[in-house]
């Protein structure tokens, strides 16, 4: 595994530009104009084109999705509430509810991180009983992204009490990819050092493979048989 694999995981730079790029449009357009409905249509509107160009490409969209969905609940937030600031709020809300979840999950046993990246490294769940070693990498790297996410979360919401919209816009779009790379980072540094992955895909072959062999060998046998009470009755 490299660091640039596991970036890719998270989606990589296009992933990046998908998350970062329609709360930038909003903040840039608000702090021209002041206009909330402009911003805003603008912001989700950038956001459903990414996902148009990831749906005819056939890629992945999870990422692409995830931006719209955002996107349309802050606006739909803040179209209610009439104030622009509430733009950001279902993802601050949406962050914090995230580095909860990485730090309970760390503490029930079932690091969320590993639940992410076991179907990526084709480990699925094979590392809750079976390899320990990188249970308690993704244990770390949970811890990491937990407390990585409430320190953000730290810095947004007393500047969503205090700080106008714009002021709050462009810490949030400055605090985008540092905490994230800093975070799929420390993740890399802790799976490196962990025992490779049990790839239980290829096990399952391995086992369908056996059993068909299973099954195939008293056929042939009893082939062999009956040819051989042929020769000798022949």
């Amino acid at each position: 595994m490299t660091e640039a694999a596991l970036f890719e995981a998270f989606g990589g730079v296009r992933g990046l530009v998908e998350t970062v790029l329609p709360g930038l449009l909003f903040v840039a357009i608000f702090t021209v104009n002041k206009d909330l409905h402009v911003s805003a249509i603008a912001a989700l509107a950038v956001s459903l084109v990414l996902a148009a160009v990831r749906l005819v490409r056939k890629d992945t969209v999870k990422h692409a999705f995830g931006g719209v969905f955002g996107v349309a609940f802050g606006v739909v937030f803040a179209m209610m509430t009439g104030n622009a600031k509430d733009f950001y709020l279902p993802g601050m809300l949406y962050t914090l509810g995230l580095a909860l979840a990485y730090i309970v999950t760390t503490l029930a046993g079932v690091p969320l991180i590993g639940l992410i990246l076991g179907p990526v490294f084709k480990e699925n769940l094979s590392w809750r009983t079976r390899n320990p070693g990188r249970k308690k990498a993704y244990a770390k790297a949970s811890w990491a992204w937990g407390l990585i996410l409430l320190g953000k979360c730290a810095v947004l919401f007393p500047l969503y009490w205090w700080a106008d919209t714009t002021q709050l816009g462009w810490v949030l779009i400055a605090l985008k990819i540092p905490p994230f790379l800093l975070a799929v980072y420390l993740t890399w540094v802790f799976l490196v050092k962990a025992p490779p992955p049990i790839d239980v895909f290829a096990e399952m072959e391995a086992a369908e493979q056996a059993e068909k062999e299973r099954k195939a060998a008293p056929a042939k046998d009893g082939g062999e048989a009956t040819a051989g009470r042929h020769r000798r009755e022949s």
